[in-house]
């Protein structure tokens, strides 16, 4: 068993701090930038960042769903820590500031499976999971404007 590690990332025309609040807006934004990956979005406590809770299912493949139920946390001024309750998965979601704009840095990791079914997760699963990141980002840029 191996941790798997995914990271996107990408520099949007907006202010950091337009970004992180539209990063933390879960009632809003972050709902419009799902992809057809994700089911079943629900903000079950909070919506606004820190001490949010949210539901969806991640469909990585036809085959590969998860059930993700993430705590919120907001540990510096530049992130969101998001925890999922149903595994080892944590995403951070950083934002930095970049020429003209904010760059923003996503990265998930979760403990993966062991042997041959491992090696497989830790070889195609981070490139599946970025190509959603990227998708997410895009949607994000056009929901800022950039």
């Amino acid at each position: 068993m191996g941790q798997v590690v995914v990271n996107a990332e990408s520099t949007l025309q907006a202010s950091p701090d337009q970004v992180l609040g539209a990063l933390s807006d879960y009632t809003g934004v972050r709902s419009r930038m799902l992809t057809e990956h994700f089911s079943e979005y629900e903000v079950r406590e909070g919506g606004q960042g820190e001490g949010t809770v949210v539901h969806w299912k991640l469909a990585a493949t036809k085959k590969r769903v998860r059930d993700c139920l993430f705590t919120v946390s907001a540990p510096a001024g530049d992130r969101l820590v998001e925890r999922d309750a149903n595994s080892s998965m944590v995403t951070t979601w950083t934002v930095t500031p970049a020429d003209g704009g904010a760059r923003v840095h996503v990265t998930t990791t979760w403990d993966g499976a062991g042997g041959v079914g491992g090696f497989f997760e830790r070889t195609f699963a981070p490139k599946g999971l970025q190509r959603i990141y990227d998708a997410q980002l895009a949607k994000l840029g056009s929901v800022l404007g950039s």
